[in-house]
């Protein structure tokens, strides 16, 4: 073990840092543009309408230590520009919200004539707000219309009785303990340092409101069986549908014609190749909850791989309502190999997951990426380096950022959010890494020591789990679900898993991340930052190695700190790239035939002080210079 190294990696607060100001290019024309236009694409890729209004830009805000009489105008302390938190660079607030104080949101909406005249008729105005930050109550002219307590999951309200031709006053009132409390939180902490970041606050993702039918779709849930040729579409809906009408349209696949990670992001072209379908719709009558059954040609079936990323498009017609959507054909599993190795497989197919940690935090927007086209970057950067898996570590983003996944064939690992009380560090973190057989003797009913003393921060979690699930159980890169991660606000991984996989039995399920583990779920799964990479198989479920590497550059003038940390630390980028390359060729991919079913480096970008990113926090310097040649993924694993 480098024993040295460990005790270097220990992560200490440093809230007195305070952050260079460092903006992504993309960030950079948002400050120089006078009325940028904020996130305008539609937030949903596979529940989409075609009549809907964004609601991002410039909202007035107030910071106040007391309640607010909703309905009064607030007393203005400037403008937000959202869905940036105000802790943020592109906010335009530079100020961090306190666990006792209130930040207000304002936005006086006015309807055109057309609007009122739908309103007329029947239709119904759906506010939505992606996420918010951490407890969120919105007001319509002073009365209370929705309310919701977790900062990474969306939530809605009708707005059709406050529409009118003097329009109405929207407010949003936010509160956010942050660490101080058990709602979940992720990376953020109110005292940043080594790898924990700046805590953000208040509304994050998206907000936008849409006209739909009185009786119209809320929720879709697509299921494909592409062992049957066949998908299962259902739909959910207040009411029954009298006629549903389902097409697909055609299936396409997207792939990047110069996918050199060293050029620009202007200089990236991708390409999309379509092939038209028929014999594919379907006319049925509906009940509560209308379920259609497509079943493809034979001629006209695509699997959907990293390498081939094939999605079928359709559109429902459900009466007076039309969606849009896509689905993909593949599955994921965990079968035995030709020598009885447990392997993670892709389509029944044994398939190598070379992954990295994507945090997706940005120097200018902490957790909100600046634009679409950033996250299209970030996903183009990791694929074209070799990675076919990315690593949600902690968070969950916009769906925009999965529907991207999607279409360029990148896998997703997707960790639930961590929350709990403060973390007791030297038993969750240290006492693991430096005596790794702890762990297997430990039982995560103690929750004392998981920082899981209150029975209602631990119920408020596993509905925020079921939640995630459903929220993102669409999405067909979607193929592990981790539950926790190094022991932070663990409890009761075993049956947890066992729920989660109840739920979904579609997708493997890593229920303890790194260690603690609980001998459930269909991977065993460790970390591994300061001793030589080995395979250590149980028999019973597939060997993962979810984080490893971890290896610090830090570059003058992209960085969020002066202060660098990291897991071992090299002076240049040259250094840094000829030690990743003998990681990678030395030790890691000499392990898959061996019986290692996936590997996750830490990691994609810095973060603040961490700068063991392979990009730069800003996003501006790639730190490897030659991307090390990777396994053959889908044919036998052989090292190329």
């Amino acid at each position: 073990m480098k024993l040295k190294d460990a005790i270097a990696s220990i992560s200490q607060e440093h809230p007195e840092d305070a952050l260079i100001p460092l903006y992504t290019p993309w960030g950079e024309q948002i400050r120089d543009t006078a009325e940028p236009e904020i996130w305008p694409e539609y937030p949903r890729p596979q529940l989409q309408r075609e009549d809907y209004h964004m609601l991002n830009g410039k909202w007035r805000c107030a910071f106040t230590s007391r309640e607010f009489r909703p309905g009064d105008p607030i007393e203005a302390q400037g403008e937000i520009l959202v869905p940036f938190s105000p802790e943020c660079l592109l906010s335009g607030v530079g100020r961090q919200l306190r666990p006792n104080e209130y930040l207000w949101y304002e936005r006086k909406l006015s309807f055109s004539g057309e609007e009122l005249a739908k309103k007329t008729s029947g239709m119904r105005c759906i506010l939505h707000f992606d996420a918010v930050d951490q407890q969120a109550v919105v007001y319509a002219d002073g009365r209370e219309i929705a309310s919701h307590i977790g900062g990474y999951l969306p939530f809605s309200a009708d707005l059709t009785e406050f529409v009118s031709d003097t329009g109405l006053l929207l407010q949003v009132r936010v509160r956010d303990d942050s660490d101080t409390s058990y709602y979940t939180r992720g990376k953020q902490t109110l005292k940043r340092g080594g790898m924990f970041y700046t805590a953000q606050s208040g509304i994050w993702q998206s907000v936008w409101y849409e006209w739909v039918p009185e009786n119209h779709v809320t929720d879709i849930r697509i299921t494909p069986d592409p062992d049957k040729r066949q998908v299962k579409i259902q739909l959910y809906s207040p009411g029954a549908f009298s006629v549903i009408t389902c097409t697909v349209q055609e299936a396409s696949r997207e792939f990047t014609l110069d996918d050199s990670f060293s050029k620009s992001l202007s200089d990236r072209r991708s390409h999309t190749s379509s092939r038209r379908l028929t014999g594919v719709a379907v006319t049925m009558e509906s009940s509560d909850i209308g379920t259609i059954t497509l079943t493809l040609p034979e001629d006209g079936f695509y699997l959907w791989t990293p390498e081939e990323p094939w999605l079928y498009s359709f559109t429902v017609h459900a009466d007076g309502d039309v969606i849009r959507s896509y689905f993909a054909m593949r599955s994921f599993t965990v079968e035995p190999d030709e020598a009885g190795i447990l392997r993670f497989c892709l389509n029944h197919r044994p398939y190598f997951l070379h992954g990295v940690l994507d945090q997706g935090y940005w120097s200018d927007g902490l957790m909100t990426a600046p634009c679409d086209e950033a996250f299209v970057y970030d996903i183009t950067l990791a694929k074209s380096m070799g990675f076919n898996m990315l690593r949600k570590h902690i968070k969950i983003e916009p769906l925009r950022w999965y529907y991207h996944c999607d279409r360029l064939g990148v896998i997703v690992w997707q960790d639930m959010v961590s929350g709990g009380t403060t973390y007791h560090m030297p038993w969750v973190c240290y006492l693991p890494t430096l005596f790794p057989h702890m762990n297997a003797h430990t039982k995560d009913d103690h929750y004392r020591l998981f920082s899981r003393a209150d029975r209602r921060g631990r119920l408020l979690w596993e509905q925020e789990c079921s939640d995630t699930v459903d929220h993102l159980y669409n999405v067909p890169s979607l193929a592990v679900w981790t539950l926790f991660n190094e022991g932070w606000g663990q409890f009761d991984a075993y049956r947890i898993a066992q729920s989660v996989k109840e739920k979904d039995p579609s997708r493997p399920v890593d229920h303890a991340s790194g260690w603690f583990d609980q001998k459930g779920g269909d991977f065993r799964s460790i970390h591994n930052y300061f001793r030589p990479l080995k395979v250590k198989q149980d028999g019973k479920r597939a060997f993962v190695i979810s984080e490893y590497g971890g290896y610090a550059c830090h570059i003058a003038g992209h960085s969020g700190v002066e202060r660098a940390y990291g897991y071992r630390k090299y002076a240049t980028a040259e250094e840094l790239s000829a030690a990743y390359l003998e990681l990678t060729q030395r030790q890691l991919f000499p392990l898959v035939k061996a019986g290692l079913s996936g590997a996750v480096y830490t990691q994609l970008s810095d973060v603040e002080e961490e700068v063991n990113g392979l990009v730069t926090y800003d996003r501006r310097v790639i730190k490897i210079s030659t991307p090390p040649p990777a396994p053959d993924y889908a044919n036998g694993f052989s090292v190329g």
